[in-house]
């Protein structure tokens, strides 16, 4: 708490115009430790608040455990960004749970290791089974990659480990992770966000 107050005193005295300082909320998996976390950092009023200290190998249902209890600790009226998360089921589950934002190496990290995200779930690309498959990588997806490759090329340059491989891979996750935060807004704009929420937790229980 008073390295906060510090960086948020340095902040106001040279942060370049157009930028802002969010407020950690720490805890760990302790409700306690996250609402005086949380309830210390509003008394600092900063214009948002980020959730640290998750997706650092719990379980899932704690992560969202800790996020549902946080909730009405944090201000309505400004920014929440949970850091470090996560797959698209997880931004579904946590914008559900009151997130607004999010980061995460996961679309760029696992497309260098051929590990692929689709609305079926997921495709490691250098399994055999692609290896003469024709199909795009999702045929729901509008990506530039999905539009011009197809599974089998790209198992070829991750086999023959050209840089190009990581290169269309991660233009593939990317889209598809920006395209999942276009539809929870369609939804949300629509008042239907409860049938999405419902078909991924559906897709879930089918692939576990």
């Amino acid at each position: 708490m008073a390295w906060a107050a510090r960086c948020q005193e340095h902040f106001r005295q040279r942060a370049p115009s157009g930028q802002e300082l969010f407020g950690i909320v720490q805890g760990g998996v302790y409700a306690e430790l996250r609402k005086e976390s949380a309830d210390r950092l509003r008394e600092l009023d900063f214009p948002g608040y980020a959730i640290g200290g998750l997706a650092v190998g719990e379980p899932n249902a704690a992560m969202y455990e800790v996020i549902g209890e946080l909730e009405p600790h944090l201000p309505e009226d400004k920014p929440r960004y949970l850091m470090g998360v996560g797959t698209p089921e997880d931004l579904v589950e946590c914008v559900a749970l009151g997130v607004d934002m999010f980061d995460c190496v996961m679309p760029t990290r696992h497309a260098r290791n051929g590990w692929l995200f689709t609305s079926d779930g997921h495709i490691a690309i250098k399994h055999a089974e692609f290896k003469e498959d024709n199909r795009q990588i999702d045929e729901m997806c509008g990506c530039p990659v999905c539009q011009k490759y197809s599974r089998a090329y790209l198992r070829h340059l991750f086999m023959a480990k050209e840089i190009l491989s990581s290169v269309l891979n991660t233009i593939h996750n990317i889209y598809f992770y920006l395209d999942t935060m276009n539809r929870i807004r369609q939804f949300i704009e629509l008042r239907r966000f409860d049938e999405l929420l419902a078909k991924v937790r559906n897709k879930q229980l089918r692939r576990s």
